[in-house]
């Protein structure tokens, strides 16, 4: 399985060094952090990151479940790596949908273990999601939303309750990524 790339949102620039060399070391990719909420949902949205490590206690007025709660409306995964274990924190981050919770300090073979499994089981329960290219955007459309396809000379709509995407590829083309137990042709 291919590393996913990681934005680091963290606040204190030695803790983001030190994540940023353990992450390296472990072949990990680091495209990016930010030490507040509004810079990191900017360079998120721009990176696109497959992975994001969030502190809690962040610059600014938004701490790290205030994004937690923005990443989780954009179905972008998660990890929490702080050091706050308090219970008023921990119910708040029950709110949320992280994909772990790290608690700091942390070792480099703890940060990687986690990471590795948490990316894992992300990637199983995700396999149902087809990755499409309509209007110059890449959208990530679950397939049991899908209600059809409908050919169109070499482009195809993907029809859902919600939107219809009009893709740059053939029928069979998009039929083929799609997980044959949900379909019938």
């Amino acid at each position: 399985m291919k590393a996913p790339s990681i934005y680091i949102v963290e606040d204190e620039p030695l803790i983001v060094t030190t994540i940023e060399t353990a992450l390296r070391k472990q072949g990990y990719p680091v495209i990016g952090d930010a030490e507040d909420v509004s810079s990191a949902m900017k360079d998120i949205g721009t990176l696109k990151p497959n992975l994001v490590l969030i502190d809690i206690q962040l610059e600014g007025s938004k701490d790290g479940v205030d994004l937690a709660q923005e990443l989780d409306k954009l179905n972008q995964p998660y990890l929490f790596l702080t050091s706050q274990t308090d219970p008023d924190t921990i119910s708040r981050v029950k709110e949320t949908k992280p994909l772990g919770y790290i608690v700091k300090p942390f070792t480099e073979h703890s940060l990687r273990s986690n990471i590795e499994i948490a990316w894992h089981n992300y990637s199983i329960s995700n396999n149902t999601f087809l990755m499409i290219r309509s209007e110059g955007r890449l959208h990530k459309v679950n397939q049991k939303s899908i209600l059809y396809l409908k050919a169109f000379d070499n482009y195809c709509y993907v029809v859902t309750a919600a939107k219809t995407y009009l893709v740059p590829h053939t029928l069979k083309h998009v039929s083929e990524q799609l997980d044959k137990s949900n379909f019938v042709t």
